[in-house]
């Protein structure tokens, strides 16, 4: 067969291709000094390595700034989710008057449409608004539907959806006001 040192899955391919005229070749070895050399010899001359000098290292917990809103000003949520092949994630920024932003991020661990992963952004977004004690909260997002439910303009029908209309009534009630507003799709980049 021309390789006397060849063993079990080898062997078998083998035979197996000889019957065509495809012969198995053993690939050769690539050493690594090869590739470390190419790359390299790749290397932009803008290179600027990374600089891994924390200034806290001696830090071992951070605790969070309670943040209290007060009466005269309003804050801001935009929230919007996603469900695709890709997974499913949410997430949903706060905004107080004067600019400073509060960004939350998750990634959903089950099965859930497009208008699920939505009603989850805003209660991630609601129950880290009332964390902050916010009474009054201008919240905005692009999905037309879920606005309107929220606004109790459209009726509700989904039976997977009752119940995130239902939390989220719940959780608005932590709050002095809260108003709903659709966005569309093209200004909702935040």
């Amino acid at each position: 067969m021309g390789v006397p040192t060849l063993f079990g899955r080898l062997t078998c391919w083998h035979i197996l291709l000889y019957e065509f005229d495809i012969q198995y070749v053993i690939q050769k070895v690539v050493k690594w000094s090869a590739i470390a050399d190419f790359i390299t010899s790749r290397a932009s001359e803008e290179y600027e390595s990374l600089n891994f000098d924390f200034m806290d290292e001696e830090l071992i917990a951070m605790l969070a700034e309670e943040a209290v809103s007060s009466n005269d000003e309003y804050w801001k949520m935009n929230f919007d989710g996603a469900s695709n092949a890709l997974g499913h994630e949410i997430w949903a920024i706060l905004v107080l008057a004067n600019g400073e932003h509060y960004p939350f991020t998750s990634r959903l661990n089950f099965n859930c449409t497009n208008n699920m992963a939505e009603y989850e952004a805003c209660i991630l977004g609601l129950r880290a608004a009332i964390e902050r004690k916010v009474k009054t909260l201008k919240v905005y997002d692009d999905s037309i539907l879920v606005i309107y439910q929220l606004k109790s303009k459209w009726e509700t029908k989904d039976p997977k959806l009752v119940e995130y209309n239902w939390l989220v009534m719940e959780l608005i009630k932590e709050s002095e006001e809260v108003t709903f507003h659709y966005l569309h799709r093209k200004e909702n980049q935040m």
